[in-house]
């Protein structure tokens, strides 16, 4: 498979917050609302540090409007990589929801579009982060997503669980573990959708980063999973997010955490099919998204992916931008696939 690299690239970015010598930006998360054209985007500071930063675009994500001061007082309170959906009930009444990992999955609501925002009681889960993925089910309900380890607050052993809601994100069922503990993996951060076959995907992260990512599927709406097993090498990385494509395609974008990559620890994607997904085959194009300037390179890539009308492709992380003092930004990456098919012929 080919490896295209669009990192230095500076006109496909945009910089939704950029860091500074004091102030570090991380783990962004986005939803794209029906116009097609209007985004929201929240984050922490620090990180898995506290809630506050959120912000709307009103272009497809070109500029950003920060929205810190709508949001309650007691978001600040909440901690570690919040996440942002848009929920439709069987009513059709739209909701968008901030979910965050501390204390106990707490939450916040918008049921105007998010114009204004309130704090609802937290749902009372422990975990480590909170959905990081959410799918609705062919009976209308949504599927819910996450990850804990023995204890609020534990790397490992770390299983995988799941919560529905029949209202719209209002309640959720009591969460099951839909992995076992593992003497050789932690499975963690779920990213579930539906396949082209219309069972449920989940690719998981494989904490330990001595091999390649997990898959399971579901061919019974989450009633049961099979046993996880590893994906491609092409496809292994962390906090795994993608769009389906109107060609049929899959872009996902990830940390990349492959063992030998070149591009280990930086921001990075993976296009290929479905069936590329399931058979653990390479895919066409390993895609370098950003470049981590970061010591750590395992700090950057929760991705936040999605695809507007025009077929550009926003692809949204955090990541130590540019050498210097300066920490974290939240940083978009936009593209299309007739450039990256045309970059690819012209290499």
């Amino acid at each position: 498979m080919k490896t295209l690299d669009l990192s230095n690239d500076a006109a496909r970015h945009v910089v939704v917050a950029a860091g500074t010598e004091e102030i570090y930006q991380g783990h962004p998360t986005t939803t794209l609302m029906p116009d097609g054209r209007t985004l929201f985007c929240v984050w922490t500071y620090n990180h898995g540090g506290p809630c506050g930063p959120l912000a709307r675009s009103d272009d497809g994500g070109l500029t950003w409007i920060r929205l810190d001061d709508t949001l309650p007082a007691g978001f600040a309170a909440h901690e570690n990589c919040p996440s942002i959906y848009r929920l439709v009930d069987g009513a059709g009444v739209e909701r968008l929801w901030i979910f965050s990992a501390w204390p106990k999955m707490p939450r916040l609501l918008s049921d105007d579009g998010g114009t204004t925002w309130r704090e609802m009681p937290p749902l009372g889960f422990e975990c480590v982060m909170t959905f990081a993925s959410i799918v609705r089910l062919n009976d209308g309900r949504y599927l819910g997503m996450y990850h804990k380890g023995p204890a609020e607050g534990d790397q490992s052993p770390l299983v995988t669980f799941q919560s529905a809601s029949a209202d719209g994100g209002l309640t959720w069922s009591d969460p099951r573990a839909v992995t076992a503990v593992r003497d050789d993996k932690d499975p963690c951060e779920p990213f579930v959708f539906r396949g082209d076959d219309g069972r449920l995907c989940c690719i998981l992260r494989e904490n330990r980063h001595d091999a390649r990512s997990l898959m399971m599927f579901s061919d019974d709406e989450a009633d049961t999973w099979t046993e996880p097993v590893d994906t491609s090498w092409a496809l292994t990385g962390d906090r795994h997010h993608g769009v389906r494509l109107p060609d049929g395609r899959w872009v996902i974008a990830f940390r990349d955490q492959a063992v030998g990559s070149a591009t280990h620890g930086h921001f990075c994607a993976w296009v290929g099919t479905y069936e590329d997904i399931v058979g653990a085959d390479d895919g066409q194009y390993r895609l370098t998204l950003l470049h981590n300037y970061a010591e750590q390179h395992g700090d950057c890539g929760y991705a936040a992916v999605n695809v507007l009308p025009d077929g550009t492709i926003l692809a949204t992380t955090y990541v130590k931008y540019a050498p210097g003092p300066e920490k974290h930004s939240v940083v978009s990456v936009r593209f299309t696939m007739d450039e990256i098919d045309a970059l690819a012929a012209g290499e």
